[in-house]
């Protein structure tokens, strides 16, 4: 009888550093936040859009989350977490090759090391590129040339995301100087709005009537969207400390009551001030809870989240409701969705309340700099308000630079914004396509309009006694 053979304790597939724990929350938390996109975001746009625009704004994050990971594993990555070329930007190459892909992954110098391989890190730090070049997309919906918005995707993704992703994150000097941006309220929430906002400027507004009335083609399906959103946020909070710790269980916590406290306080002033409760304001608070927490959901206490959720849920809605109808230069730009509102306000509020409630015994968990600390727990932590207050600066000032740049450069080449023919058509005229088989809007029923093949005309008579709102047909069988 043979012997039975020795193995060895250790595969070939896990090697003596792989934590398998960490490597499954990290990929896990990776799928929390692709999902968020795919198919949370497509969800969201395409049922919170005019009807006439489903599937174009659909189908614009759709694009982008392909576009933007092949862009990501062929020079993406490692601009934004590779070897450094300059202050503020990595030397770009392809994350494809094996050897690369199943090493121990890098990271700048923290306290906490991945044990677990370069290619769970790679696709987890895309799902972030990606939902923040699709958040970025709410801002441009309804009017932006398809084919504009192809060529603009990997651009800005180049030369706009992976610069605040570097400085911040991947080892650049923001980072090296110790600005605080615990999972993307900079990198992702203020870059999106505040290029989005950009863009919007350049690209030009919806038509007058879009603009007058836009109203959701379906709010149950659009609460859909944003439950996935909201349920996501957990891996994008939850994998930024890179291992299945103690802060990664604090994140996840403080960024559920954040959300839900901005949500309540929102609809709460949706309420005093209009006398009801809104949908979409709930939605919206949900959002700008979600996206001001994110820069310290594992470096604050969670009482501070609180403080987070119940600035989330007023100072955005101040600025949407109050500060957009009275200053002429946000009317100038025609943001669809908002974004500027809930993402870079809210971004921007959620990394200045991080330089100011920080706790020092979280921050020494993860940070670099062990006596990081919010200005709310001594006098030296001023310092880091003025860190978060600089990083900002930053971000700002490149993200309205760059996506001008980009914008000026493709329009030379391409119409940024739909013709108006195509704008007062919308999807059927962009894409041939529509998103539902039936005809609204007040129109009248026509048979080479509304999905009738010519084929059946001969088949269908119109019915006379039938009025509501369009013409009702009999089909003769």
């Amino acid at each position: 009888m043979a012997a039975t053979p020795a193995y060895s304790l250790v595969s070939p597939a896990v090697p003596e550093w792989l934590n398998k724990g960490d490597n499954a929350w990290q990929m896990t938390a990776a799928t929390l936040v692709g999902i968020q996109s795919m198919p949370g975001l497509v969800i969201l746009y395409a049922s919170i859009v005019k009807k006439k625009w489903a599937v174009n704004s659909a189908f614009m994050a759709l694009y982008a989350f392909a576009a933007v990971l092949i862009c990501w594993v062929l020079v993406g990555f490692r601009m934004a977490f590779g070897d450094e070329l300059l202050p503020f930007w990595g030397k770009g190459a392809p994350a494809l090759g094996q050897k690369y892909l199943v090493h121990q992954a890098k990271v700048p110098e923290t306290l906490i090391k991945p044990w677990y391989p370069m290619a769970s890190l790679v696709y987890f730090q895309f799902t972030f590129a990606a939902i923040t070049t699709i958040l970025l997309a709410g801002s441009v919906l309804g009017r932006m040339n398809i084919k504009a918005w192809m060529v603009f995707v990997p651009l800005w993704l180049v030369f706009c995301y992976t610069v605040g992703a570097f400085s911040l994150w991947g080892g650049g000097f923001l980072y090296q100087w110790g600005a605080i941006d615990y999972s993307g309220g900079y990198v992702i929430h203020l870059s999106s709005g505040i290029s989005g906002s950009t863009a919007a400027y350049w690209v030009g507004p919806r038509l007058k009537s879009d603009r007058e009335r836009f109203p959701p083609n379906n709010v149950l399906l659009m609460l859909a969207g944003a439950g996935l959103l909201w349920m996501g946020w957990s891996g994008f909070n939850g994998g930024a400390p890179y291992a299945a710790n103690v802060d990664a269980s604090i994140a996840v916590i403080n960024t559920n009551i954040s959300a839900a406290t901005s949500l309540l306080v929102w609809t709460s002033l949706d309420v005093v001030f209009f006398g009801k409760p809104s949908v979409i304001g709930a939605v919206q608070g949900m959002m700008t809870g979600l996206a001001c927490i994110t820069p310290g959901a594992g470096l604050v206490q969670s009482w501070a989240a609180i403080v987070y959720g119940i600035l989330a849920g007023s100072i955005p809605w101040a600025s949407m409701m109050v500060l957009h109808k009275k200053s002429s230069l946000l009317q100038k730009v025609d943001d669809t969705l908002g974004v500027f509102h809930t993402h870079a306000v809210a971004g921007l509020l959620g990394g200045l309340l991080t330089g100011l409630l920080a706790e020092p015994d979280l921050c020494a968990l993860i940070l670099k700099n062990p006596n990081t600390r919010g200005a709310f727990y001594g006098s030296k932590g001023w310092v880091q308000f003025l860190k978060q207050l600089a990083a900002a600066t930053f971000v700002i000032g490149w993200n309205i630079v760059s996506t001008t740049i980009i914008c000026l450069g493709i329009k030379f080449f391409i119409p940024l914004r739909m013709p108006d023919e195509q704008l007062l058509i919308g999807d059927d005229a962009v894409h041939g396509e529509e998103a539902y088989a039936l005809w609204g809007d007040g129109e009248k029923y026509d048979p080479t309009k509304h999905g009738w093949h010519a084929s059946l005309h001969s088949d269908i008579a119109p019915s006379p006694n039938i009025n509501n709102g369009a013409r009702g047909v009999t089909i003769n069988l």
